[in-house]
């Protein structure tokens, strides 16, 4: 592929008269994975909600295999093969795990593949297989994440974009869903993971994009030096050390 499988091009949002992002660009390729990280209330969810249609961009254009996807509908970026998984699950609690994974396939196209995406769903967590036939509201909140991920995949997408997937979760359930996600990254799906755990994100992207105040401020790729503890949590409590008000094009860690 001669050009980036999704370019975020210059995008201005928000919701109601207060601006969120301001001037977000980032590229993704085939085959890359890339995490999103910075303070809560920067942007990184609105980014995700931008690409994948719930939130509209004010300005600035989204290509997704060389479309313009900015300004579709959910449904119309979700046929285009963008599945995203939000950080609050929407899963249907009075519906049975096997029930929630049978909707995640409900596109035409997803639906031709469910058998063979089922077979990947429980090849990475075998615990919903065998909770297949319980009801969604009954399982624990690291199954229902997982579950979350599954929907994802069962929807046969080009793109899978997490939002905040282990927050909250005990220690073993989240190495268990970092180990999976690990699994899906390596497996040629492309990933966009917006993650608090930098050290995760480390460990499983390409590149890393820091975002603060609406902008993108620092970009780091695995042919970096890694970042240093020191350096992670200035970017999170270091307001204003990383960039001032201006439209300078982010850093690259060298």
């Amino acid at each position: 592929m001669t050009t980036p499988l999704l370019t975020v091009e210059n995008i201005h949002t928000g919701y109601g008269e207060v601006q969120v992002l301001r001037g977000v660009s980032i590229q993704l390729w085939d085959n890359e994975r890339i995490g999103l990280f910075g303070p809560n209330g920067h942007g990184k969810t609105t980014l995700l909600r931008t690409i994948s249609g719930l939130s509209k961009p004010w300005s600035g254009q989204i290509r997704f295999e060389d479309e313009i996807i900015s300004g579709l509908s959910p449904r119309a970026v979700v046929d285009h093969g963008i599945i995203h998984i939000p950080q609050s699950s929407t899963l249907f609690p009075r519906m049975t795990v096997m029930e929630n994974l049978s909707l995640g396939a409900y596109s035409h196209k997803a639906w031709g593949k469910r058998r063979e995406n089922l077979e990947k769903v429980f090849e990475l967590f075998p615990r919903l297989k065998d909770r297949r036939g319980q009801m969604c509201r009954t399982l624990s909140g690291g199954e229902r994440q997982m579950l979350a991920v599954g929907f994802g995949l069962m929807g046969n997408g080009r793109l899978l974009m997490l939002d905040e997937p282990t927050l909250g979760l005990a220690p073993k359930i989240k190495e268990e869903l970092c180990e999976a996600i690990l699994k899906i990254g390596l497996s040629g799906i492309p990933l966009i993971i917006v993650e608090q755990d930098v050290e995760f994100l480390l460990s499983l992207t390409d590149r890393l994009y820091l975002i603060e105040d609406g902008r993108v401020v620092l970009e780091k790729t695995k042919e970096t030096e890694e970042l240093q503890h020191s350096q992670i949590l200035e970017m999170y409590f270091g307001a204003g050390s990383i960039t001032d008000t201006s439209q300078d094009a982010p850093r690259r860690v060298n």
